[in-house]
This record gives structure tokens, C-alpha cells and sequence, in this order.
């Protein structure tokens, strides 16, 4: 008898032991999301960078240092070739007006200016043929030489002879096809640097990217800051008490009385 009753302890015990280690459940809300899942925001490694531009040096119209300093010198010989025949122009013998001859004299030293100017930036260039600078201040130069060329060519032609003003005309193309050759190298020089900038631009942009996703998450949050209402410390005037409906104002110092009491000129009256 005594071995069934303990049987039956012991197959009761640890069921009663099962149900409370159950904890009750609760139902779902019904309002509440389908997934309890914070959205965080999601860091992606950096793409690849666009691959670089590399300055290209051998492009079209590409000249090296030393065919620049032969074309500046074939640019000196066209300039010697025309002060040459400057020298032998003489408006004086033609049939000019005064005002005809002055305006002559001023458009040769134009011509003059032109092509000192222009001997200036040559002779530069020819000292550094890689400045893209200078060989575009020599480009400058000769397209302000030229049309002057034309109008000398034209007025010694008209007022002198047609052979004399052609060698003008013959020189003026000679300028021209020399600076027609010197702008495919200065469009080179410029197509270069824009590609070096272009892989400067790219690489500092993939290091942006790269620096940004490694300090990601190294910085903490910020901290919120109490709103405090301030406290201002003036030496202002105090501010008077309030006056009470039906109220008199307070006498002045001095100047108070009691309740009822007479004055002296008061008193006098009612005595008379």
C-alpha cells in the first residue's frame, strides 16, 4: 500500500514542477507590427572608384620642348622678314593729305607695338615651350599682328605697287600658318591638364567615400541638452506694487498726512 502511494507522489510531483515552469503567454496586440524589428540604418562597403583618366601625352598635335623652340624660331624669321620691310616703306613720298599721312604713321606704330609685343611672349616661350601659358600669349600676340599686316599690304599695294605689297601679304601667311600650327599644341596642353584634374577629382572622391565608411559608427551620439529658462541679472529699476481699484496713490516723501487733518491755510479760512 505504502509503495503505491509513493508511486503516485512521484508521477504527480514532477508534473505539477512542469506546469509551473510554463509562463503564461500573452495574446498578440492587435495594433501592434507585424515584426518588433528596429530598422537601423544599413552601412554598405564603398564602391570601387571609377577607374582613372590617365594624362595622355602623345595626343594629336602634341609637339616635344625642342620642335616647340623650332617653330618659335621660324615665328622669329617670319617677324625679321616683316620689321625688314618696314624699313623699306616711305608714306612720305606718296600722294597722302596731311590727315591721310598722319593716319598712316599711327597705324605703323600700331604695327610697331604689335610686334614687339609679340617678340615678348616669343622669346618666353622659346625659353619654356612647355608653358601653356606663354604659348597662348604668342597665339594672342600674332592674331593682333595679322590684321594690321593686311591693311599695310593693302595701302602700299594701292599707293606704291602691287609686287612690293604682295611680299607684305606673303609674310602676313606666314605668320598665320605658323600660329595655325602652334594651336593643335596649346589644345594638347589644355586637353592634358584636364585630364590630370579629372583624376584628381576622382581619386579625392574615393577617399571621401573610403574615410567616411571607417569612421562610421566611431563617433557617439550626441547628447541632448536641458532646456534651462535663463536667468538675467539686471540692476533695472524695481518695478512699483500694483494700485488697488478706488485706491489713492501714495503721497510723496515728506509731503504725507494723517487722515483728516487740516492744513494751515485750511484753518485760516475756517477761522475767518
Amino acid at each position: 500500500m505504502k509503495s503505491s502511494v509513493f508511486i503516485l507522489l512521484f508521477a504527480v510531483f514532477p508534473l505539477s514542477l512542469a506546469g509551473q515552469s510554463r509562463k503564461p503567454q500573452l495574446p498578440p496586440h492587435p495594433n501592434a507590427p507585424a515584426s518588433q524589428e528596429v530598422e537601423t540604418e544599413k552601412v554598405t562597403a564603398p564602391k570601387e572608384a571609377p577607374p582613372s583618366v590617365s594624362a595622355q601625352v602623345t595626343l594629336p598635335g602634341h609637339m616635344e620642348p625642342e620642335q616647340v623652340k623650332a617653330l618659335a624660331h621660324r615665328i622669329w624669321l617670319a617677324q625679321f622678314r616683316l620689321t625688314d620691310l618696314l624699313t623699306q616703306v616711305h608714306p612720305e613720298k606718296w600722294k597722302l593729305t596731311p590727315s591721310m599721312l598722319e593716319s598712316f604713321n599711327e597705324s605703323m606704330d600700331s604695327l610697331h607695338k604689335a610686334l614687339d609685343a609679340e617678340e615678348g611672349w616669343r622669346s618666353q616661350l622659346e625659353k619654356r615651350p612647355d608653358s601653356l601659358y606663354l604659348g597662348f600669349m604668342t597665339y594672342v600676340a600674332i592674331s593682333a599682328v595679322l590684321p594690321r599686316v593686311d591693311g599695310l599690304a593693302h595701302s602700299v599695294s594701292h599707293y606704291e605697287n602691287g609686287s612690293f605689297g604682295a611680299q607684305y601679304n606673303q609674310t602676313g601667311n606666314q605668320l598665320f600658318d605658323l600660329q595655325q600650327t602652334l594651336e593643335p599644341h596649346l589644345a594638347s596642353l589644355l586637353k592634358t591638364q584636364d585630364n590630370a584634374l579629372l583624376v584628381v577629382q576622382n581619386n579625392l572622391a574615393s577617399c571621401q567615400n573610403q574615410l567616411g565608411f571607417a569612421e562610421h559608427g566611431m563617433q557617439g551620439h550626441a547628447t541632448p541638452i536641458p532646456n534651462v529658462a535663463p536667468a538675467f541679472k539686471g540692476h533695472g529699476r524695481a518695478a512699483h506694487p500694483p494700485v488697488a481699484a478706488g485706491s489713492q496713490p501714495a503721497a510723496p516723501k515728506g509731503k504725507a498726512t494723517k487722515p483728516g487733518a487740516k492744513t494751515a491755510k485750511t484753518a485760516k479760512k475756517m477761522s475767518m
